[in-house]
């Protein structure tokens, strides 16, 4: 890659799992009420034609590993799983009370924290409990994020029997020292038991979740962790720039120095050789970051035009409701988005009092609805287009000055109705969407909020 263009474009930028993005929320004039009725209009429209999504988020971990930027809870004391599952069910209940009918779940996401600190049979009583309230979508998908540590056989078999077919092992990097770095050590023995374990046990997709820039990382240790994972042939495989974010995440994001990052050209070479190695062995790009073999949903999506982006990344089906559970959980109700309370403390008060445990959100303009599609459109098929009304909107042709040198550095094509990225713009991707971003532009921060680009 040219390194001009790494300096050029290697800015703080969003990931834009969302539109706007969190910290561009008009968090001013939230309310409640407002997020709920943009809910029930939603649903109402779409629930018998899509279904809903569910995103379970379950905080807890043993240990604390530094490079995660994800909201959890460490602590070695399972007596929490109960009472914390309790809370899941009530939050469940007031949503269930809310909307006019079943919901039809068409989407289950584990996600934490470690979903595997909790015993099997709390997970089940947790599923069985939430599905008793609702109807289930024909072909309906259920996932979990698992520790190659601390996931049993016993984990992956109940899961497997309450219809999960997907799972994700959070891999990183083989290098010990790197391990050591970002206090996460787990050999290549037990990724590879997990993963033979749960295509013995049924698993239609299990994927690996691999980190680039990492403290101490080389392109080495990139090629030698994708010649072990080629040895166990994963479905999917999220390859992930590392967010260095430690003014947000913390101390938690402090326990290796700056200067043991590499610079952001070796970062990217380390991409590269990664996408290289990926392709070399039978692995297509999807969107930004993930790969997949071509028997995998993620990559029939991408064919039949049906890939999707939200708070849980790239999802094989789009539904336009998705609910989040748990503290600091997510919801979006496409033209809304709420969070729930980041601490558990304060997130179990108010389910326990019978609220939503909401404490900030956004409704979108009209205008946020089309940047949102545009985004969505980019980062999910590399193009977009405003030849429908739909997509048109004022601002439109000062986006097109700010993609102008993309187009003058050859990463994209701009046509009269249409933008298409070229292959070599895709690592740029972020920067693309970037133009379309009317918040980001109209308040440039102050202060880095988000991490690098490249």
């Amino acid at each position: 890659m040219n390194t001009s263009l790494i300096q050029k474009y290697n800015v703080a930028g969003p990931r834009y799992t969302s539109y706007p993005t969190v910290p561009y929320w008009d968090e001013a004039s939230f309310n409640i009420s407002a997020y709920e009725q943009s809910l029930l209009t939603t649903f109402a429209e779409t629930n018998r034609a899509e279904g809903i999504s569910l995103y379970i988020h379950l905080p807890f971990c043993e240990q604390l590993c530094t490079f995660c930027g994800c909201n959890k809870r460490i602590t070695k004391r399972h007596e929490v799983e109960a009472p914390y599952i309790e809370t899941l069910l009530k939050e469940w209940q007031l949503y269930c009370d809310l909307l006019p009918e079943k919901p039809i779940i068409k989407e289950i996401h584990l996600g934490g924290g470690t979903p595997t600190f909790f015993a099997p049979y709390r997970l089940q009583f947790l599923i069985d409990s939430i599905i008793s309230n609702a109807k289930l979508a024909v072909n309906f998908e259920f996932s979990f994020e698992g520790h190659p540590n601390n996931t049993t056989e016993a984990h992956l078999q109940t899961l497997f029997d309450l219809g999960f077919r997907r799972v994700s092992y959070g891999v990183q990097d083989y290098n010990f020292n790197i391990q050591k770095a970002i206090h996460r050590i787990q050999p290549f023995e037990n990724v590879k038991r997990v993963t033979e374990l749960a295509r013995k046990i049924g698993y239609t997709s299990v994927g690996h979740d691999l980190i680039f820039g990492l403290p101490f990382q080389t392109e080495a240790d990139v090629v030698n962790t994708i010649n072990h994972t080629n040895l166990l042939q994963p479905d999917r495989i999220a390859f992930y720039s590392y967010a260095h974010v430690p003014w947000i995440k913390g101390n938690g994001q402090r326990g290796f120095k700056d200067e043991d990052l590499p610079s952001a050209e070796s970062k990217r070479q380390q991409y590269e050789t990664g996408k290289r190695l990926l392709e070399e062995i039978g692995y297509i790009e999807i969107g930004m970051d993930h790969f997949a073999l071509e028997t995998d949903s993620l990559f029939k999506a991408t064919e039949n035009g049906n890939l999707h982006r939200n708070f849980m990344g790239y999802s094989a089906s789009k539904t336009s409701v998705m609910i989040g559970l748990g503290v600091s959980s997510i919801s979006d109700s496409w033209l809304g988005f709420a969070q729930n309370e980041k601490n558990i403390e304060d997130y179990s008060q108010k389910v326990n009092k019978g609220d939503l445990p909401i404490f900030r959100g956004h409704i979108l303009t009209p205008e946020d609805v089309v940047i949102r599609k545009h985004i969505l459109n980019l980062m999910c098929n590399f193009s977009t287009q405003w030849e429908d009304d739909d997509l048109k909107f004022s601002q439109l042709p000062d986006v097109l000055i700010a993609l102008k040198p993309f187009e003058l550095d050859h990463l994209l094509t701009i046509n009269a109705e249409s933008i298409e990225v070229h292959n070599q713009g895709k690592p740029f991707i972020r920067n693309i969407c970037m133009a379309f971003d009317l918040r980001l532009k109209a308040h440039q921060p102050k202060t880095q909020l988000f991490s690098m680009t490249i």
